[in-house]
């Protein structure tokens, strides 16, 4: 069975960002677009049979127009009466990836994730993107000879955020769909991984000249050795490194200012209850501007 690249459209503008964003991945992949519209259960009345039929007429009138737009993408509708965040969690296990938008914090340009978003990151193994409300295709792109961002440029850098520390060693899920949306794009790849200064540095006492610099060639030298078989894979990315001494979050988001995707990672968990999704990944969605896409590993 095909899977699809799937977006859950509200009427809100960041969902509607979300679905025109998901048309054009779904044309980078060759894979067809569903829009699912949730509908939360409500007593049978005349008045919800009616707003019923409203929202199908509005689902219907934005797959048209979205198959103006990328006509050669196969666009598919679907409508559900559930709770909306088991229903895209549900949604999401079934596709190749989902897309939802999510609120911006106005002047700062960030993400408010609500709390079905966050379920959703959270109960699925499969990729789900955040798209803020306002996002073109044209902010994905390099500014143009004139200094204004156009689709007709070449894509923006997709940055990953990789921990190269974990127990279980860095994520190959984590990787590949990194490299993958990189090469899809003809874009570049900026690896970014902020590593744990020696404990003494946290209080202040003075390392040996040495050692600080050892601890910093250490984690540059892991994360090439990390990224060397995924260049082989993928010749044609060009491939940056970013490695620098603490918190990787300020880091990532300093780095995500020029980004046409982030890439950052979750760690699946066995409990199901509780919603955990790390405190690099949180900080991320709730400050980078660009879409994010936040993949699931063991």
């Amino acid at each position: 069975m095909t899977r699809t690249v799937t977006a859950g459209l509200d009427g809100s503008p960041e969902s509607r960002a979300a679905v025109e964003w998901a048309a054009r991945e779904a044309a980078l992949r060759d894979l067809p677009l569903r829009i699912l519209h949730v509908r939360e259960p409500e007593a049978d009345t005349d008045t919800d049979r009616g707003a019923a039929e409203e929202w199908a007429r509005t689902v219907r009138e934005s797959a048209a127009g979205l198959r103006l737009r990328h006509p050669g993408i196969e666009v598919v509708t679907d409508q559900v009466t559930a709770e909306p965040a088991q229903a895209l969690a549900e949604a999401a296990d079934g596709a190749e990836l989902l897309a939802l938008g999510s609120r911006g914090l106005g002047r700062l340009g960030g993400f408010l994730v609500g709390s079905a978003g966050l379920y959703v990151i959270a109960h699925t193994t499969r990729p789900v993107v955040l798209v803020r409300a306002g996002e073109a295709a044209a902010d994905e792109h390099q500014p143009d000879a004139s200094g204004v961002p156009s689709a007709a440029t070449p894509f923006r850098p997709v940055v990953l955020g990789l921990d190269i520390d974990d127990p279980e060693g860095p994520s190959q899920a984590l990787l590949e769909f990194s490299f993958d949306a990189a090469a899809r794009r003809g874009a570049a790849l900026r690896v970014v991984h902020g590593w744990t200064p020696p404990p003494y540095a946290a209080y202040g006492i003075p390392a040996d000249p040495p050692v600080m610099p050892s601890f910093g060639r250490r984690a540059a030298t892991l994360l090439t050795e990390v990224l060397r078989p995924w260049r082989q894979k993928f010749p044609d990315v060009e491939v940056s490194e970013v490695s620098r001494a603490g918190n990787s979050a300020p880091v990532l988001i300093d780095a995500a200012r020029a980004a046409s995707l982030v890439v950052v990672g979750r760690r699946v968990r066995k409990s199901p209850y509780g919603i955990h999704v790390g405190h690099v990944t949180h900080a991320v969605l709730h400050h980078v501007a660009a879409p994010v896409a936040v993949v699931a590993h063991s």
